[in-house]
Formats: C-alpha cells, sequence, structure tokens
C-alpha cells in the first residue's frame, strides 16, 4: 500500500544574486532539505536560508542547476541498516536500493536532508578561489558535475563549494545538464559494477573456450539498473554471441520493461522475469531458472536484501558470482559469506567508481555510446510534488530537481 502523506505547504525558491568575483553577493541562500517520509504525516520537505559558503582558495564555488535523486549510500546513526539515498529507496530494516518506498517509515526529525542529500550535482563555476592559478584549466561559467568525494556537501542548496579543483569535470556542450546530474552517483555506481562484472566474464570465458556461453541476472529496475543494463551493452558488444543477460524486474511494469530492454539490448536476446514478491520463493526461482535457462554465472544484484540476495544465489551456478554494493556487502556478507562457502559462491563488493570512471562515463554519454536512461525534471519548488510521486511509483525513470534553468 502507498504511505499517506498529509499535505505540507509548497516550498518557495528564491535564487540569489549572481556574483562576479569582486561585488559582494547575497548573505543567505536557498536550501531544500527532504527527508525521511512520516507515515504520521509530519512535514518533511523544507526550505529554508544558509549562509551563502565562501570561497575556498584553492577550489571554487557552484551554482547548482540540477540535482538528482542520487544513489550514494550512507549510513543514519540512527539506523543499523542501509540508507539509500536513490529515486525509490527503501528505509526499513531489510534495504532495498531499488525498490518503492516502504508501507512503514521512521521520522528522524531531523533537517540533515536524508534522504535526497544530492550528491548528483550539476552546475556552473561561479567562482575561483584567490589562489587558483590562471593555467587551472576552469573559467567562472564552464558546466561541470563534481565527484562525490568524501565529505561533499549536500547539493540541494543554490550555491556549494568544492575546495580542490580536481574534484570538478567540464561537461561536453552537447549534454543536458540535467543528463549530467544522473552521473555522479548512481551511474557511475553502476558502471564500476559492469566493469567489476566484464572483467569476471572475461576471464570466465577464457577458461571455459570460445564456444562458451557466460549468463548474467541483472536484479532490480530502477536508476541503477537501467544505467547497469546500458553500460554492460557497451562493453559486452564484442561479444554479444557468447553474453545473455536477463532482467529480474522488481516492479509491476515488467512487459514496458521488457520492451525498454529490448529496445537498448538489441541485437542482443534479452529475457525478463518478473520478481512479484507475493509468490513463493520456489515460484520465483523456477521462473528465473527458466527465464535463463539453467543457472546464471553472474548476478549484479541492485535490489540487495536478505531476501532477494538468498534468491540470487539460489539462481546462481557453483563457482557463480553475485555483485553488490559495498555497504550492502557490509551489512550481509556476515549471514551470508558461510552459506557462500558452501555453494561455492562469491558475494564481491562493489566501490562507487573514481573519479577516470566518471571521465570516462562523461565522454561515452556525450558521444552517444551509452544512452542515458529517461529522466523528468521538475522545479526545486515542486519537490514536495515530485517525493510523493515518488512514493507512489508514478515518475518513471530518473527524477532531477532543477534550481535555475539549465539549458
Amino acid at each position: 500500500m502507498p504511505v499517506e502523506l498529509e499535505p505540507v505547504a509548497p516550498i518557495t525558491h528564491k535564487p540569489c544574486s549572481a556574483y562576479n568575483g569582486e561585488k559582494n553577493m547575497n548573505k543567505l541562500c536557498r536550501q531544500v532539505s527532504i527527508e525521511s517520509p512520516s507515515v504520521a504525516g509530519r512535514e518533511w520537505v523544507f526550505s529554508f536560508d544558509v549562509p551563502v559558503p565562501d570561497v575556498p582558495a584553492h577550489g571554487a564555488r557552484i551554482r547548482v542547476m540540477c540535482a538528482g535523486a542520487c544513489y550514494h549510500p550512507r549510513r543514519s546513526p540512527s539506523l543499523s541498516s542501509l540508507t539509500s539515498v536513490s529515486s525509490a529507496s527503501s528505509l526499513a530494516t531489510d534495504v532495498s536500493l531499488e525498490g518503492d518506498f516502504p508501507t512503514s517509515l521512521p521520522h528522524h526529525g531531523v533537517r540533515d536532508a536524508a534522504l535526497f542529500p544530492g550528491y548528483e550535482v550539476a552546475g556552473v563555476i561561479e567562482s575561483l578561489g584567490a589562489d587558483v592559478p590562471q593555467d587551472c584549466g576552469y573559467m567562472v561559467g564552464d558546466r561541470v558535475i563534481l565527484y562525490p568525494y568524501e565529505g561533499i556537501p549536500n547539493g540541494y542548496v543554490e550555491y556549494l563549494v568544492v575546495p580542490d579543483l580536481k574534484y570538478l569535470i567540464k561537461i561536453p556542450d552537447n549534454m543536458s545538464l540535467s543528463v549530467a546530474a544522473m552521473l555522479p552517483a548512481g551511474a557511475l555506481l553502476a558502471m564500476n559494477t559492469a566493469f567489476a562484472a566484464h572483467e569476471h566474464v572475461q576471464a570466465l570465458l577464457k577458461q571455459r573456450g570460445e564456444n562458451s556461453v557466460c549468463k548474467i541476472l541483472i536484479v532490480g529496475t530502477g536508476g541503477l539498473a537501467l544505467w547497469a543494463l546500458r553500460i554492460a551493452a557497451y562493453h559486452f558488444s564484442h561479444m554479444k554471441d557468447r553474453v545473455t543477460i536477463t532482467i529480474a524486474s522488481l516492479k509491476d511494469d515488467g512487459l514496458i520493461m521488457a520492451q525498454e530492454f529490448k529496445r537498448i539490448l538489441s541485437p542482443y536476446s534479452v529475457n525478463v522475469v518478473q520478481w512479484n514478491e507475493n509468490l513463493y520463493e520456489k515460484q520465483l526461482i523456477e521462473r528465473t531458472m527458466d527465464a535463463c535457462q539453467g543457472k546464471v554465472d553472474v548476478v549484479i544484484d541492485f535490489g540487495t536484501t536478505s531476501r532477494s540476495l538468498h534468491r540470487s544465489m539460489q539462481c546462481l551456478s557453483k563457482g557463480g558470482v553475485v555483485f553488490v554494493i559495498k555497504e550492502v556487502a557490509d551489512r550481509l556478507l556476515p549471514k551470508f559469506s558461510k552459506r557462500a562457502e558452501e555453494w561455492q559462491q562469491r558475494i564481491k563488493p562493489v566501490e562507487p567508481g573514481t573519479l577516470e570512471q566518471l571521465r570516462e562515463l562523461v565522454e561515452l554519454v556525450a558521444s552517444g555510446e551509452i544512452e542515458p536512461p529517461p529522466h523528468t525534471v521538475y522545479p526545486a519548488e515542486e519537490a514536495l510534488d515530485v517525493v510523493r510521486k515518488l512514493c507512489h511509483s508514478e515518475i518513471q525513470g530518473r527524477a532531477i530537481l532543477r534550481f535555475y534553468p539549465a539549458d
């Protein structure tokens, strides 16, 4: 059942005055904080003024244009479980990075942008630090994204600062900032996961011989899975006759997703199996095995709960590997490591991705080699309505908040 949300007053958004490096700018700017929704209907979308940050001497101040509902996971001090900040995340004890909002949600009451901190940021360089050399390679007005480094500030604010220019990546003119905003967290994590799977597949095919086939199962239909699908199609394009891909859909729109997957993965023969949680585990496993024509060699599981991981492992052959996000692995490995050893399988954690990978991803998307998943851009003033729609699964693909007219 969808979460019932009590209407709250819409947030307002007031842009700060421009800053040219010489004149003083406004002392305050607007920040949006989107917290964990409450079943009791308490307010959970806030707009308030925060001080405009000073420009770091060796860094830059960025005027945020677009901020995506990203996937950079972190642990809440009030929860023992992982808190995902995806566009469709779960805050229950058994967390799914790809599921919809659960039927019961805690309210933490701390305005820390806990649900949507906005690590996926695209914007324009508004000012450079006093000690930045003229030949730094960046200029005021450059369109950039931020690599999600440790300590990156929340992106749902009109201005944020980066202490070192090395964390910035320029965006080509042919790429919209709304697309760029999807890259730094979710797409980058999916890319690193696909890279890890690609390395394992190559080794497996070499070991088995030239006529062998490797089977991959991707679990999930949210932003991570959609990116992984596209990136996998690109990286496995040279071995399409030796790699099969099956999608385990976690939503009810299996037919729509199947059409999307077939379009993206053409000329691959892609199978889609719907993991309807109302079915018994035995039925779901049998359904998956039928779609995959037997057990698979690799699982990329972006819907990782204890239940989905156990199901994935039962669909995995001996010697197979399940790739999961590092924070999820930290939580579930103690529970499943013994079982993986008994079944002669491995559970491999995947890190978020590197700065170099993000640069490559920008080039691949800008060149059209990798097509971004569908997304919808909303004004920041509509943040409340956007999250309400996400709670009711009314938004296909990704949701991007726009702070300024971007393109």
